[in-house]
């Protein structure tokens, strides 16, 4: 398993910036609660239906890939909870 290149605060900024400039513009219409793995040097990006499948079919195409994954429509990659009290992370 491969290390990360950058503290988790600048990690977490670069994927964030790559999804909200060039990725979500992609996405948001036809992929609602879909997983997207990003690399966060490059910007590239595969969709899955969970984030092992997103994570295969990016590294297929980049193997030094560093991803940062969100679900497409929500603010987090994963839900917690039941009805009436969700945590999203």
């Amino acid at each position: 398993m491969q290390s990360l290149k950058y503290p988790q605060e600048e990690f977490e900024r670069r994927g964030q910036a790559w999804y909200e400039t060039k990725v979500r513009s992609q996405v948001d219409l036809h992929h609602q609660g879909e997983i997207v793995a990003i690399d966060v040097d490059t910007g590239e990006f595969e969709l899955g239906e969970n984030t092992l499948l997103a994570a295969k079919r990016l590294l297929a195409r980049l193997p030094e890939s560093q991803m940062w994954f969100i679900r497409v429509g929500h603010i987090a990659v994963y839900r917690i909870g039941f009805a009436g009290s969700t945590l999203e992370v």
